[in-house]
């Protein structure tokens, strides 16, 4: 499309705009496939499609305006965040007509199993967050204001009064801004743990109960501005580290979600759609071209070519006939094809692909920042001084309490681990904000810091080094009048050879001839007669061509000689220059791909990359990946493909372009959003020096500990003063952290 994306800040408001508009969060509590088909209404259950290449306000328009004009369909929503369109349709409307529909204007669809994505998908967690930020920030400054009454002059019943609004006002406030320290809190000590949360909820605790003791008592000094500004700048460390590390969906989830949820059962010659659960090895179903194999199985009837490049990432269409073994999640292109189960549901080929996945993303998530590490032994060594403190002061006064929980607030306070939970989200939204502007996107904020552990890079071929569309070479070498007919043939076929024959003809403004009897036989190509003259565009075999030794399709006029258009797929920009600065970085380098070996060879040839292999089927991409890492490896994957997915979730960190598909986005810690591969090696390099900032930022921390605590613990500091030195430290590592942009 021409129409240019959105800012990105009016693309956020658009979309919130929008989803409260959609029909989304509806579908998404709908029921699922299966309980529809056990209540009868399977064929008017609503229709989710995954809509991978929608990217603007234009595409919003343009899908739901095919969808509403197609017969049966009652509504159709987009849903520009999550990359969907989910459509109310009457019984007896199919996905695979939607999905025909919007491919004819452009659009890449895949349909997804309502049933099978959560329905918790919206950012509450991080709206909550946002708010309570408001409600401590703005309470703050209020008591802020109260307090200079007071540092001013104020005496006896007016201190005692702005205390006492103070109060009114602070209380409720720590106790709302506070809930998300309170609650980790109880959770880790009921198991009995200690975490960051645990002191945090305790300075808060301590400062508020200290500030109503002195008020109660007319004393000087209360510290509710002290307690509120604690949680203010608590808040936003949680913030920023909860926007660095929030990943959009599980990629198991989309994975699974792609599996049809819908397959047409053939018993005693009469058709039944069922849901795909419901199928047993044994069952014949019948898959109509244009369809997704809903289940594992063998051919027994028909011949036709599948698409199996979400799941192996062979650029080609296969032949396949009686006794052809098809995988859940190939696409069947051109003929009907008869297949009897072998496995379905959870026991099927992709599901048992998002099982590899669900498994590696649960190990990543075992991985822990360095703030976490450190945490561990910094939880328990504050309580420490905190409780030595106060039993010193207690000992020393005579028993003075009030004196001896002051200083042990005051070194709670001034221990706060705010700056040790800034020192890596600071980093990595300074990073992040300077990769965003190169062109990749941090979706983890732990993958800055895996990112700069890499010494090996593995890259998938068909669609992240190359483009992945095929492009006719030798187009020029035959006259108008023969690219006409073949124009004519391919129009005839949904074959991605065809697809490009007829796309480029037409860019050099040719016209399709008119072709009698035009027929496509499906695993073999397309024919047709022009007078007396019989055409046919496909396979070498069924043309009388030679077989090519690269990627490529023949047409045969009548009786002459047949012609073979060449076919070749586009270096991706900037893919020669990653490779060269990995290369110079001392990184070891692998191209992995399930393409043929001669299309590998020939391309890891050009970017000089020494260690390849093809024919790789994803459970070999994630073993391959598993097996460096078991041997001390820290990989990062680049890959774009559902054959990819495992391998992305199983690396030490991931890549995967804006185009990929949505499992392998989901899937992988950063995206590519332009074409340009170029910023793959900028990104090692920024990961390091984001290492070198969280670095100083602990150094920052610790020198601010080791000055602050001793002025604590003898006295000198109030708990006022602890909050000011606290948010001072916190400023400092924010200020450093920004020195990366």
């Amino acid at each position: 499309m021409t129409v240019a994306p959105l800012a990105p800040e009016r693309a956020q408001e658009f979309d919130e705009e929008h989803v409260s508009a959609s029909a989304c969060p509806a579908c998404l509590a709908a029921p699922s496939a299966e309980q529809m088909a056990k209540s009868g209404d399977i064929k008017g259950a609503r229709i989710m499609l995954s809509l991978p290449t929608a990217h603007c306000a234009v595409c919003i328009t343009d899908v739901e305006r095919e969808m509403e004009a197609t017969p049966g369909v009652r509504s159709a929503r987009v849903n520009l965040t999550l990359k969907r369109v989910s459509v109310d349709a009457e019984a007896g409307v199919e996905a695979g007509d939607l999905i025909a529909r919007l491919d004819r204007i452009g659009y890449e669809a895949h349909e997804l199993d309502p049933g099978m994505l959560s329905a918790t998908e919206t950012d509450k967690r991080g709206r909550d967050l946002l708010m309570r930020i408001g409600v401590a920030g703005f309470a703050m400054m209020n008591i802020m204001l109260l307090s200079i009454a007071v540092w001013s002059g104020a005496e006896s019943a007016t201190r005692d009064m702005f205390h006492w609004i103070s109060a009114a006002i602070a209380l409720p406030t720590v106790v709302f801004a506070g809930k998300p320290f309170f609650v980790s809190a109880f959770g880790a000590l009921r198991h009995a743990r200690l975490n960051m949360d645990v002191p945090i909820s305790l300075a808060l605790v301590l400062a508020s109960g200290i500030s109503i003791f002195e008020t109660m008592q007319h004393g000087h000094h209360a510290y509710f501005d002290a307690a509120v500004m604690l949680a203010f700048f608590l808040l936003v460390g949680r913030y920023l580290d909860y926007r660095t590390r929030a990943v959009a969906r599980s990629a198991a989830e989309e994975l699974a979600a792609l599996e049809v949820p819908r397959a047409t059962l053939l018993r005693e010659g009469l058709e039944s759609i069922v849901a795909v659960s419901d199928l047993q090895p044994g069952d014949l179903i019948r898959v109509r071209p244009g369809g997704r194999i809903p289940a594992d199985g063998a051919v027994t009837e028909g011949t036709s070519e599948t698409d199996r490049s979400l799941l192996t990432g062979e650029t080609l269409p296969v032949y396949v006939g009686p006794g052809t073994m098809l995988s859940a999640g190939e696409v069947n292109l051109t003929g009907p094809l008869t297949l009897r189960v072998t496995a379905a549901g959870k026991d099927s080929s992709l599901h048992r692909m998002a099982d590899l996945v669900a498994m590696a993303e649960s190990a990543k998530t075992r991985y822990t920042t360095l703030a976490e590490r450190a945490a561990r032994a910094y939880s328990p060594l504050v309580h420490l001084l905190s409780f030595s403190a106060f039993g010193f002061w207690l000992w020393w006064t005579g028993g003075d309490l009030r004196f001896a929980i002051n200083i042990a607030a005051s070194v709670l306070i001034i221990t706060c681990p705010c700056a040790l939970g800034l020192a890596v989200p600071a980093v990595v939204t300074a990073a992040s904000g300077k990769l965003f502007r190169k062109g990749l996107l941090i979706k983890d904020g732990t993958a800055l810091e895996r990112l700069a552990e890499v010494d090996t890079v593995v890259f998938d071929k068909t669609g992240t080094l190359t483009l992945g569309t095929p492009v006719p070479e030798n187009l020029y070498d035959f006259d108008a009048e023969t690219l006409s007919m073949a124009a004519a043939l391919a129009a005839a076929s949904a074959h991605p050879l065809a697809k490009s024959i007829h796309a480029a003809t037409l860019e050099r403004g040719l016209l399709p001839t008119q072709l009698d009897d035009l027929r496509e036989v499906p695993g073999f190509g397309v024919e047709g007669r022009l007078g007396k003259r019989k055409l046919r565009l496909g396979r070498s075999d069924w043309v009388g061509a030679a077989a090519a030794d690269t990627t490529a399709t023949h047409l045969r006029i009548g009786d002459a000689p047949p012609l073979t258009f060449r076919f070749s797929d586009h270096l991706r920009p900037g893919a020669a220059e990653a490779v060269a600065l990995l290369h110079a970085q001392g990184k070891q380098v692998l191209l992995v791909s399930g393409d043929v070996e001669s299309a590998v060879a020939t391309l890891a040839a050009k970017l000089e990359i020494k260690d390849w292999r093809s024919g790789a089927l994803p459970s070999e991409k994630a073993a391959l990946v598993a097996d460096l890492m078991g041997h001390g490896h820290r990989v990062l994957m680049v890959g774009d493909g559902l054959n990819d997915t495992a391998a992305l979730a199983a690396a030490h960190v991931s890549i995967s372009p804006a185009t990929a598909l949505d499992a392998a986005r989901t899937a992988s810690d950063i995206v590519l959003l332009g074409q340009d591969l170029a910023p793959v090696g900028d990104a090692l390099r920024i990961a390091k020096q984001a290492r070198a900032r969280i670095k100083q930022n602990f150094a920052i921390s610790g020198i601010y500990n080791t000055i602050a605590v001793p002025l604590a613990l003898i006295g000198l500091a109030t708990p006022l003063w602890a909050a000011l030195a606290m948010s001072s430290s916190s400023i400092t590592v924010s200020l450093n952290s920004l020195r990366l942009r």
